[in-house]
């Protein structure tokens, strides 16, 4: 059988710059979330290695349009944070 490890991704404050207040945060976060969880299962988090590490996971992120969907953004997002998660980001 596999082995099953439970993967905690704790986000202190995520700061959207120039969106604007009809954001709905509620859909980016919920985009965030699915996007995030789906990208774990299928592709684990090749730094978990049972100690805890900070990233800048979003170091460099491209700009994202003010114009893209709640759900575009969430999407984003995630893989940003879990390209960080694999390597790809900036360590603190």
């Amino acid at each position: 059988m596999g082995l099953t490890r439970d993967v905690r991704v704790e986000i202190g404050e995520l700061v959207l710059d120039g969106f604007g207040p009809s954001v709905d945060v509620d859909l980016v976060s919920a985009a965030f979330t699915t996007e995030l969880a789906r990208l774990v299962r299928a592709y684990g988090v090749p730094l978990a290695s049972g100690r805890e590490r900070e990233l800048d996971a979003l170091a460099g992120l491209p700009p994202v349009s003010p114009a893209v969907s709640p759900e575009r953004l969430g999407i984003t997002l995630a893989r940003s944070v879990h390209a960080g998660l694999s390597g790809r980001g900036r360590r603190r």
